[in-house]
């Protein structure tokens, strides 16, 4: 196999086999030492106010327990907030119904649960704020709002449309849920095995809690069974709780959150109230616009300051307006401090914009589709509300591929003739775009480290900052370090990601895995052969530059087995050892005028989903999807494909039957029982995905691109059909909640009817 195969083949994820039989390793399936304690937490019945154990001495009584830890035990700091402040590990001023107040380490799994529930409280409630629409009334904010754009706009003239949209969260459900493993040191530090897409962040949060030098404290993160950003801030706690027990101990110490209790005590997906007042022309182009994001925060930061500015850089999609003032805003509920997400706000902005377009459409009785394409960004109007100029625009070329392919036209006219005939049954098919900006939008995330070990077999291993998730980053890794040496993949092994291996990493997130990590293991291997190249030169008088490729090394005529010339470069004692660096280029932006560059370049896609609705029940089925993904030049399409996929499930099931709900303040949806994620059954009978296989105009590893967060957004299209089915049962374009659920749908088509 060339070298250029490797990087850009369809090749199956290095971790597959394992993850079919089980023998792949999480945290919780690391053997635990003699003597382990485990972990868990107790909270009190309330929402708000102030909660004091009073029993403790007789709970330490119970069998099997070892410690009790309180707020007061903490050694360093109790306050893990990831950026802000306010994110207390324990605490008797309780903020949200599951916030814990005692951690309780025992000798097992379940005697630590069961003595939780022996724990009782002197409580003391205060008023709390249980819901957005609360904390708009009484204007509760945990940051400060962003005012961003024109703030001259008017929404004025023959043709406007005003409104909101309310926008549900979402559950992460990822299959492994949070779990730590702290083993203490015999140099008075600690080694944390961790399920975390930041294990950097983990090590400071444990260093800040235990009141440690980072040097002291390790974390590894072997694997995670999902993350979806649900373990980028949120993993915290639980090492922290794990690293207290075994300091305080001297015992190895491990905390799982049981499934109600990971639901309870971390953060969702950003509820959403999207306002606006548009105005467009008679031709239905946007002229003006007035977008207001309200997300609802829980009661702290976390990451809240990111996700609502995503939010605003994402909120008018591809599509440019003459004028427009985008205001964001970070709503205090007395929840769960909600977090990152798979799109980090993104979907909530693009998802009202889409519903806008759309009413547009109905009001002027065009075609849903030919609006958008008169709105798309085009000379003359190709800068973003926040300044960045679009200079590789895409999304026009792939969206009519998308429109040819998926047959639109003659589709539409059946769907048309098909809903004449029955009156009870209605389909829709609708098709929305997506451009996404791909970086952290905070420029000093934008880095990322590697270290590449040459051994003397002409075996490497590879290490970088980038977590694994099942997202298939490892084998992406493996198949570039593969490509820059022209060897077979299974000489290259990626190991667990560990902060005394490469330091200070940034989290797995924002999309960024690939591009970042990618390209600084490549910057690690491209400094090893430049050291075999001077050795050539140098000591075997080799004068061609050496090719690497089929597991051989060639100058010239002369030719090397891979592994023969290893050996010699080592006797030669030639570094065979490198890190390797990357830093984003051209990323700069003013949060404060909301103007720069936040994005290194703008991923794009487009999807067609056809639905049909029973307007007797509001129940509906997923009849059809068409995608298609721009990926760049494609670093692994099979992988690629399996994201695209994914990604719009999971979006799907955030606009259809994942709805998160709270009474009075506690959650209800508290397990799969009363929490419905997408099934296999929901996916649409014919499921269609192409690659759009075009370089990236910037120069990213092998010119791909990201592929993680963008396709979650394609599924928007299946609401907006679910939306105009909803439409077709009646005489107008009613509001439809998100999620859509067969109720929330039953609802809409009697509106359309009224």
């Amino acid at each position: 196999m060339s070298a250029e195969q490797h990087a850009g083949a369809a090749v199956s994820h290095e971790a597959a086999y394992g993850h079919v039989t089980g023998t792949a390793h999480y945290v919780d399936d690391l053997p635990t030492p003699p003597n382990t304690l485990h972990v868990a937490t107790a909270w009190a019945d309330l929402v708000c106010g102030t909660a004091r154990p009073d029993n403790l001495d007789q709970v330490r009584r119970l069998p099997g327990v070892v410690d009790i830890i309180e707020a007061c035990d903490i050694p360093g700091a109790p306050d893990i907030g990831a950026i802000f402040p306010g994110d207390l590990l324990l605490t008797e001023g309780v903020d949200f119904h599951g916030q814990p107040v005692v951690a309780i380490a025992a000798t097992s799994f379940r005697t630590a649960q069961q003595a939780c529930r022996h724990v009782s409280f002197r409580s003391g409630a205060a008023p709390a704020s249980v819901s957005l629409q609360h904390a708009l009334e009484h204007e509760d904010l945990v940051l400060p709002s962003r005012d961003w754009g024109d703030r001259e706009v008017e929404i004025c003239g023959a043709h406007t449309i005003e409104g909101a949209l309310l926008i549900g969260g979402q559950e992460h459900f990822y299959l492994e849920g949070q779990v730590a493993l702290a083993l203490p040191t015999d140099d008075h530090g600690v080694f944390v095995y961790s399920s975390t897409q930041h294990p950097d962040e983990v090590q400071h949060a444990v260093a800040k809690v235990l009141g440690l030098a980072l040097h002291k404290v390790t974390v590894e993160c072997p694997r995670m069974g999902g993350g979806f950003g649900g373990k980028e801030s949120q993993a915290a706690a639980p090492a922290c709780f794990a690293a207290l027990a075994a300091w305080r101990t001297g015992r190895p110490a491990k905390c799982r959150l049981p499934r109600h209790a990971d639901m309870q005590q971390t953060g969702k997906r950003h509820e959403f109230q999207w306002q606006y007042g548009i105005s467009y022309d008679i031709d239905g182009r946007l002229l003006q616009g007035d977008l207001q994001m309200h997300g609802n925060c829980g009661h702290s930061p976390d990451l809240s300051g990111g996700i609502v500015e995503r939010a605003m850089f994402h909120a008018t999609n591809a599509y440019a307006f003459e004028r427009v003032r985008l205001r964001g805003h970070h709503r205090r509920v007395n929840q769960v401090s909600h977090t990152a997400f798979r799109g980090f706000g993104g979907p909530q902005g693009m998802l009202g914009i889409e519903a806008s377009l759309d009413t547009i459409a109905y009001k002027l009785g065009v075609d849903p589709v030919e609006i958008r394409r008169r709105n798309f960004y085009r000379p003359g109007a190709d800068t973003t509300p926040y300044g960045q100029k679009i200079d590789d625009f895409v999304l026009p070329e792939l969206f009519e591929r998308l429109l040819a392919d998926c047959d639109y036209e003659l589709r539409k006219s059946d769907i048309s003739a098909f809903n004449g005939e029955h009156e009870h049954l209605k389909r829709a098919l609708a098709v929305t775009p997506v451009q996404f900006g791909i970086s952290f939008t905070v420029p000093h995330l934008n880095q990322a480290g590697a270290l590449v070990h040459l051994y003397r077999d002409g075996t490497i291993q590879v290490n970088h900052g980038g977590t694994e998730m099942g997202q298939g980053l490892h084998t992406k890794i493996i198949q570039i370090v593969a490509a820059a040496f022209g060897l077979p993949l299974k000489s290259v092994r990626c190991t667990a990601t560990r902060t005394d291996k490469v330091p200070n990493a940034s989290p797995t997130a924002a999309s960024s895995g690939s591009d970042m990590n990618g390209f600084a293991a490549y910057n690690a291997c491209a400094t090893i052969i430049e050291r075999m190249q001077d050795f050539a030169r140098e000591e075997l008088g080799l004068q061609d530059d050496l090719v690497f490729a089929d597991g051989a090394v060639t100058s010239g005529q002369t030719s090397f087995s891979f592994a023969e010339f290893v050996q010699q470069a080592y006797l030669g004692r030639v570094s065979l050892s490198a890190t390797g660096y990357y830093a984003t280029p051209e990323i700069h932006f003013d949060k404060e005028r909301g103007e720069g560059n936040p994005f290194y370049y703008f991923a794009y896609g487009a999807a067609a989903s056809e639905v049909v609705i029973d307007t007797r029940s509001g129940d509906y089925r997923f009849l059809r999807t068409d995608i298609i993904h721009d990926a760049g030049r494609s670093l692994n399409p099979a992988i690629d494909r399996g994201q695209i996929e994914g990604g719009y499930m999971q979006g799907l099931g955030w606009l259809t039957c994942e709805e998160l709900v709270f009474a009075d303040g506690r959650l209800a949806s508290n397990g799969p029982a009363n929490y419905k994620i997408p099934t296999a059954d929901m996916c649409p009978a014919t499921f269609n995905v192409t690659l759009h296989d075009r370089d990236n105009a910037k120069p990213t590893i092998r010119r791909s691109k990201a592929v993680g967060e963008p396709p979650l957004m394609l599924a928007i299209s299946a609401w907006c059909a679910l939306r105009q089915a909803c439409a077709a049962a009646g005489n107008t374009l009613p509001h439809l909640a998100a999620p859509a659920t067969p109720e929330a749908v039953y609802w809409a088509i009697q509106e359309a009817r009224a």
